[in-house]
């Protein structure tokens, strides 16, 4: 009798999920019939996560450009298994601990209210609460989106702008998936936390010092002595900021101005015309880096949306529900699907 109530309730809470979300729009209060207490379970366990690794706050605004900038913000970085976008170089340092917390705070949700909020929307508040931990702005969300049914394939992967490239590139690269110079300006500030590996800045040292954009001498000799240890290659990390690492700033453009940039994508940004002025005034005035920073993570995280009634709602981020349906009925079976994952 209980297993069939718990089937009832669960069906029931699927009909009210495709119910609110008919409409396909985005909205502050999406969930908050459905699961009032949404925001305070995503809240609760990013303060907690945070609490033990700061590092989970770039590690999480990472995902999130990540999973947008392909085919959207859909959750599609998420899934795990042959041809998933994670497998793809750029997302192979991606963090488990963030990874590991979407899916808590997903498992926590679920229980609460039901199969109601997509991997997506979780992904987005998640990234938010961990901004604001860190001491950045807190941006607008809106809610109701869906989870995509399969990864973004390799071609789209490929469009996420790569450390190397210089600005005319990098504004081509944003302006293709409809974001501004503002925006690119804006949201490279987010590399003034968190870290990156050697391979992804040597070429700011290798064969020799970078002279377009220039690198500081002392600081890529300090580079190259570090990396010179990196073995195997990939196992050290750099600060991306080396001012105040661990917090959300504006220390990433002094660091610009004292061409001290981990990235050519991020150097460039103080010398071309196109964005110098703004990265200048970034630099000078926290309030309008945070201002900006705040409307581009607004904009960004509304990029190709599925909503209403296209994708679904994951019973697990890592899989598609027709999988996780697959993988129980192995598990009961005693068959080996579940290897799958």
């Amino acid at each position: 009798m209980a297993s069939r109530v718990a089937a009832a309730v669960a069906v029931l809470a699927l009909l009210c999920a495709a119910a609110h979300s008919s409409e396909g729009q985005l909205s502050p209060n999406f969930h908050a019939s459905t699961c009032p207490d949404l925001e305070h379970i995503v809240e609760f366990h990013v303060a907690e996560t945070f609490r033990r690794d700061v590092g989970v706050a770039p590690a999480l605004i990472r995902i999130l450009f990540h999973d947008c900038f392909p085919q959207g913000c859909d959750a599609s970085v998420l899934l795990k298994g042959a041809g998933s976008e994670l497998n793809e170089l750029p997302n192979q340092t991606l963090r488990p601990v963030a990874l590991d917390l979407i899916e808590r705070i997903r498992a926590a949700v679920h229980r609460a209210c039901g199969p109601t909020v997509s991997c997506a929307d979780i992904t987005v508040l998640a990234t938010r609460d961990s901004l604001v931990e860190a001491g950045g702005p807190r941006f607008d969300v809106a809610l109701g989106r869906r989870d995509a049914l399969a990864p973004a394939t390799k071609d789209q992967v490929g469009l996420l702008p790569a450390p190397f490239f210089n600005v005319s590139t990098l504004v081509s690269s944003f302006g293709d998936r409809g974001l501004d110079v503002a925006d690119l300006v804006s949201l490279s500030g987010a590399h003034t936390f968190g870290v990156a590996h050697c391979p992804a800045f040597e070429d700011r040292f290798k064969p020799v010092f970078d002279t377009n954009p220039a690198i500081d001498g002392k600081f890529a000799t300090s580079l190259r002595n570090k990396c010179a240890g990196d073995n195997p290659a990939g196992t050290l990390t750099q600060n991306l900021d080396v001012r105040t690492p661990d917090a959300f700033d504006n220390k990433y453009y002094f660091d610009l101005i004292a061409r001290q940039g981990l990235f050519k994508s991020d150097q460039g940004l103080i010398d071309h015309p196109t964005t110098k002025r703004m990265a200048t005034r970034f630099s000078l005035n926290e309030g309008a880096f945070f201002e900006q920073f705040a409307r581009s993570m607004t904009k960004m995280s509304n990029m190709d949306l599925l909503t209403g009634t296209k994708g679904e709602i994951r019973n697990n981020c890592a899989a598609p529900n027709r999988r996780v349906q697959d993988i129980e009925t192995a598990t009961t079976r005693d068959e080996g699907i579940a290897a799958d994952m």
